[in-house]
């Protein structure tokens, strides 16, 4: 072969690799429960990511890439929730959106901070997630949701405004997430001069509640607020109604799936629950929320709250033209983003500004805002 064919040669292997280099995918992560109790929202946020990168995918990728979702399930356990975030780092993604319960979230943050790894929930609302990762000078973690203390407080204040001088119980599952809610609604009913009748732990995945109920009704509880998820509460639900106690339910956004009415029955009906406005009534949301509802699945719960989170890294990404995760969270934190669920800005903890909650009441299956 002569020289300048060599040179040719050369120069066109050297554009291929360039080109296939340019052109090669990039994993996110999606992290949640799968599987266990809790995997109806581990399906919502799969199915927003998967959503939302296809979207991303159909317009030419980002940066000129296509993404590819890989699914972690940690079951919201936290050594299962480690275990996978030490794989997200072996698989080498650019951004993880998860995890969905806060015990997952807290500690998969500090493998990721350790591995450079940016991480932004849908769904972790215990504020230690942010303000500890603060504390410790953090730069990686994010999220599209609010925090238990603004959620706690508009629980306090509904229960403050229909049952000030009327005997009031909080219960709790331990968790990160249910305890955490449970503790930021005893705070706002103090504040208000309201001391819980009773606070009580009861024990995640237990079959039988009817001791707990049988003790509402002995202290003459006229509500009842639970920080817990919705596998438990709707057996309480049932369990309730069938031991005649006529006490207010009340709970937060662990409980934003349709499986409360499987498990609850007709007990559901005048369940109260606190969660962030309806985003598939968004007008931002009108297209996904349409396109989504075409396949057979309604993105109830954190469908759409996954969707943003893939959105906001997106749009951070081609600010920063780069996926180098350091950059990226630069141009996150203290901006705005337009997304699925509308404008987020964000402080510079990794929080979003002035999240909202709103109180829902339950009827025949399904969940509408209260307006009594």
């Amino acid at each position: 072969m002569s020289r300048t064919g060599w040179m040719a040669a050369m120069v066109a292997a050297s554009v291929a690799v360039m080109t296939g280099s340019a052109m090669a995918d990039v994993t996110i992560a999606v992290n949640g429960p799968i599987t266990g109790p809790y995997a109806v929202f581990g399906d919502q946020m799969k199915r927003g990511a998967e959503f939302a990168t296809a979207e991303i995918n159909a317009k030419g990728g980002l940066l000129g890439q296509q993404i590819k979702v890989l699914v972690g399930d940690d079951a919201c356990d936290p050594k299962q929730a480690v275990s996978v975030a030490n794989k997200d780092v072996t698989e080498g993604v650019k951004v993880v959106i998860g995890h969905y319960c806060s015990g997952s979230s807290i500690p998969a943050s500090a493998v990721y901070q350790e591995s450079n790894l940016l991480q932004i929930t849908p769904a972790s609302t215990n504020p230690k997630f942010t303000d500890e990762a603060a504390a410790k000078g953090w730069w990686n973690v994010f999220r599209t949701c609010g925090r238990d203390d603004t959620q706690g407080i508009t629980d306090a204040r509904f229960l403050v405004s229909h049952y000030k001088g009327k005997r009031i119980a909080v219960l709790h599952d331990k968790s990160p997430y249910g305890k955490g809610l449970a503790d930021e609604t005893v705070k706002g009913l103090e504040k208000a001069s309201v001391k819980p009748a009773m606070y009580e732990a009861y024990n995640p995945g237990e079959k039988d509640y009817t001791a707990i109920i049988t003790r509402l009704k002995s202290e003459k509880i006229d509500a009842v607020f639970v920080g817990g998820y919705h596998t438990e509460v709707g057996l309480m639900l049932r369990e309730s109604q069938d031991a005649g106690f006529k006490g207010q339910w009340m709970s937060g956004d662990a409980n934003a799936t349709d499986e409360l009415r499987a498990i609850a029955g007709a007990s559901s009906d005048g369940f109260l629950m606190t969660f962030g406005p309806d985003q598939r009534n968004n007008p931002a949301a009108k297209d996904i929320v349409a396109a989504m509802r075409k396949t057979g699945f309604d993105p109830e719960g954190y469908t759409l709250y996954t969707v943003a989170a893939v959105q906001v890294w997106a749009a951070a990404v081609k600010t920063a033209g780069t996926y180098d995760a350091k950059k990226v969270a630069e141009q996150i934190r203290g901006k705005s983003f337009d997304t699925v669920i509308g404008k987020l800005t964000y402080d510079n903890k990794g929080d979003i500004l002035d999240p909202k909650y709103v109180v829902y009441g339950w009827k025949d299956g399904k969940y509408t805002e209260y307006t009594q």
